[in-house]
């Protein structure tokens, strides 16, 4: 019959996509979003709340990370001559 689509079960399902990748980041979502429940910071945790400070953590562990190697090149570079 025309236009009924696809019987169920029929189709491939899809594979489960978390909420780190949906948003581009590196960082677990739903472990920072577990923790924000579990440390009673507030009665309720909003569904951006999570992937906010996830984004904020992954670019404070960037910048970290990048004057470390900064210093360390420049130590090298500079000061072994």
């Amino acid at each position: 019959m025309a236009g009924r689509g696809k019987t169920l079960g029929s189709g491939t399902a899809k594979k489960a996509q978390s909420r780190s990748s949906k948003a581009g980041l590196q960082f677990p979502v739903g472990r920072i979003a577990r923790f924000l429940k579990a440390g009673k910071y507030a009665e309720r945790v909003g569904a951006g709340a999570p992937v906010y400070l996830a984004a904020v953590l992954e670019y404070l562990a960037a910048e970290v990370n990048f004057g470390f190697i900064f210093v360390k090149f420049f130590s090298f570079c500079f000061l072994n001559f």
